[in-house]
C-alpha cells in the first residue's frame, strides 16, 4: 500500500473514532448530566429517564458503538484493501 493511501485509510479510522466518540460523548455527558432534569420528567419502566441513561443507557449506547465500529472498520479495511 502505497503512502497516500495508508494516510487516507487512517484519516477515515481517525474520523470514525471520532465520530463515534462524539455519540457517546453526547448521550453520556449530554443526556445522563446536563439534560437530566428535562429527561427526568419522562419514564423509562418507572424510572426517571435521565437517572436510567446516566446508569444503564450510556451504556448500552456504548456497547452499540463497539458494534457500528466494528462494522464500519471492516468495510474500511475492505475499501482498503487491507490483509488481516
Amino acid at each position: 500500500m502505497n503512502q497516500d493511501k495508508r494516510q487516507a485509510y487512517w484519516r477515515a479510522n481517525i474520523a470514525l473514532i471520532r465520530n463515534l466518540l462524539i455519540v457517546w460523548a453526547t448521550v453520556s455527558i449530554g443526556c445522563g448530566i446536563l439534560l437530566v432534569g428535562p429527561l427526568n420528567a419522562l419514564r423509562l419502566g418507572g424510572v426517571p429517564l435521565g437517572f436510567w441513561i446516566a446508569q444503564q443507557g450510556s451504556i448500552y449506547v456504548f456497547v452499540i458503538l463497539i458494534f457500528i465500529y466494528a462494522i464500519q472498520l471492516d468495510k474500511l479495511d475492505r475499501k482498503y484493501n487491507i490483509k488481516k
